[in-house]
This record gives structure tokens, sequence and C-alpha cells, in this order.
């Protein structure tokens, strides 16, 4: 029997995958999906990593979240309304460069494998081209 429609409050999200300044969040895992919010202070930064085979979609509900790509020569800046889609196999991180805390939701396969972090990336190398 498939689970009821139901309404995940706030005060039931439980803490997931902790990162250093983030605060990630899981609302509820399904055998076909995953689904919570991360909380990035200023500065934040996550490591370099990709999620497989795994594409993963986020939404910024509030300040500017940067996801940095393709060793750091590429990345964006999504604000409060923005989707962000990362393809299957993107090496990658997150950080926040504003002056407040950001939230994004974030959805994904719940088979996911955890990130990878196999591949390193000189701990100073920042971004070097917007898109």
């Amino acid at each position: 029997m498939s689970e009821p429609v139901r309404v995940i409050r706030e005060v039931e999200l439980v803490a997931s995958d902790p990162t250093s300044g983030m605060l990630r969040k899981k609302a509820f895992e399904l055998p076909i999906l995953w689904a919570g919010k991360v909380e990035t202070q200023p500065g934040a930064i996550s490591g370099w990593h990709h999620h497989d085979r795994n594409e993963t979609s986020l939404y910024v509900v509030s300040g500017i979240l940067r996801l940095e790509f393709d060793g750091g020569d590429g990345y964006l800046d999504a604000v409060a309304g923005d989707f962000i889609h990362v393809p299957a196999f993107t090496i990658h991180r997150e950080s926040n460069p504003g002056d407040e805390p950001s939230v994004a939701v974030i959805a994904g396969p719940a088979a996911a494998s955890p990130p990878s972090t196999s591949r390193t990336f000189p701990a100073d190398q920042g971004p070097r081209r917007r898109v």
C-alpha cells in the first residue's frame, strides 16, 4: 500500500549529512526520492564532490547560493526564486558568498550513492568565470 498524502512540518525535519557551516535537514526519503532543505551560513563552502549518475535540483528560498563547477573555472549564483539543476557526474561545491544565511530546498533520488570526493582540488582554488 502506498503512503498517505501528508504534510511534513518544519519541526519534523531531521538533521542529515553535516558539513561545517551548512545545516541539512531531511523532510523525507522514499524509494525513489529524497527531499529536504539546507541552510548555508555566510562564507561556508562545501567540499568538491559529485553525485555519481544522479541528478539533483535545488530551489533557493532566501539568500545567495553559489555553485562552483569545472574545477572552479565556472560558477553561478542563484537567489530567492531561482532553481539550480546539477547534472549527473558534475563535480561541484556549494557556498554562500552573501552576508546572510541562504536557504534552499533540495530534491534528488533517494537511491543516490553518497557524494564522491575522490577527485581533489586545491583548497584555495576559487571561482574564475561566472556563467
